[in-house]
């Protein structure tokens, strides 16, 4: 069911009165520039986190500090830039346990946005909480740790018209003019590169500093000699749509396994598997290397919670390590 919209009045309203708001009256401050680099080194190399292990899931049993830790070193030498999709639930141990440890890594907070049309008015739904909780957490997490917190992304993939969780473009815009008003990082919105080849995406661009877009050629039936150039295709399109813009890749991969049934099985064409992964990861990032692109590789390791029933579900392998973390070939 499409997100219910609200009237200009009733926006105005929540803008002006609404706790969330965060930015201030006045003119547009300027974009900031998202700079990912650490001891003088640009990071454009870098990858998705989701730190669940077997038993581990969000909203349930969550990864120890310990557990994280031992995440970190084994991302560090392939990535010292990473992507995290919320910030309420681990995010300050990620953080904490980078400085602790003087990792030298960076992260791009995410705060993930739940649909939350039914509690707008009221702001009482679920939904509407655990939002704030979010937006409260990366607020505070970008003060605490300026020197780790590179960006912040509101929202992932709320737009798209396929998104399993579609939240209307007023909600998402509060969400980032209340965070955006409150920290110094540039903050941005990741979506997929359907959503911002639309010309109507150019009034979610106008409230961000730089565009995230998602692009996963193995799940638009693209085989593995198709794949950098297809994903090249993406990337101009959009900057076609938004010249002069900053962009980033926040999500691409390849599989190593998928099951042969339903949508999977329908969509994807090329051959998972881990020397097919290998060869995607060094094409696409000598590619990203020579023409300066920042890109987030999806992802770090595997989550079997992801997905249906089937253990070869696509959305429990992306990553470039198996879930009890041992190495695939594209890292060994």
């Amino acid at each position: 069911m499409p997100a219910p919209k609200l009237s200009s009045s009733l926006l105005l309203l929540l803008l002006v009165f609404s706790p969330l708001t965060g930015a201030a009256e006045g003119p547009e401050p300027a974009r900031r520039i998202f700079e990912p680099f650490a001891e003088g080194r640009w990071l454009g190399n870098a990858v998705c986190y989701g730190p669940h292990r077997d038993g581990q899931r969000p909203g349930g049993a969550t990864p120890s500090a310990a557990q994280i830790r031992e995440d970190l070193i084994t991302m560090r030498p392939h990535w010292r830039l990473l992507r995290l999709y919320g910030s309420s639930e681990f995010g300050g141990r990620v953080l904490d346990a980078i400085r602790a440890g003087d990792l030298g890594m960076k992260v791009m907070l995410g705060v993930w946005i739940a649909p939350e049309e039914d509690g707008i008015l009221e702001g009482h739904s679920d939904a509407t909480a655990a939002n704030r909780r979010e937006a409260d957490a990366a607020v505070a997490l970008a003060a605490e740790y300026p020197d780790i917190v590179t960006a912040v992304c509101v929202g992932n993939e709320t737009q798209v018209s396929w998104s399993p969780h579609p939240t209307s473009l007023e909600i998402v815009a509060r969400y980032i003019r209340r965070v955006r008003g409150e920290v110094i990082q540039p903050v941005t919105s990741a979506d997929d590169y359907q959503y911002w080849i639309d010309p109507n995406s150019r009034a979610l661009a106008d409230e961000i500093d730089f565009i995230t877009l998602h692009a996963h050629p193995l799940w638009n039936g693209r085989r593995l000699d198709e794949a950098l150039p297809w994903l090249r295709e993406q990337v101009a399109a959009v900057r076609a749509v938004h010249p002069g813009r900053q962009l980033v890749i926040g999500e691409t991969g390849w599989a190593t396994m998928a099951a042969d049934e339903g949508e999977q099985a329908r969509l994807i064409k090329g051959m998972p598997g881990e020397p097919q992964q290998a060869r995607f990861y060094q094409a696409v990032r000598s590619w990203a290397s020579s023409e300066r692109v920042t890109i987030f590789f999806f992802e770090a390791f595997d989550e079997n919670w992801k997905g249906g029933d089937n253990p070869n579900d696509v959305e429990k392998h992306w990553g470039f390590f198996h879930a009890d973390r041992t190495p695939k070939e594209a890292v060994r």
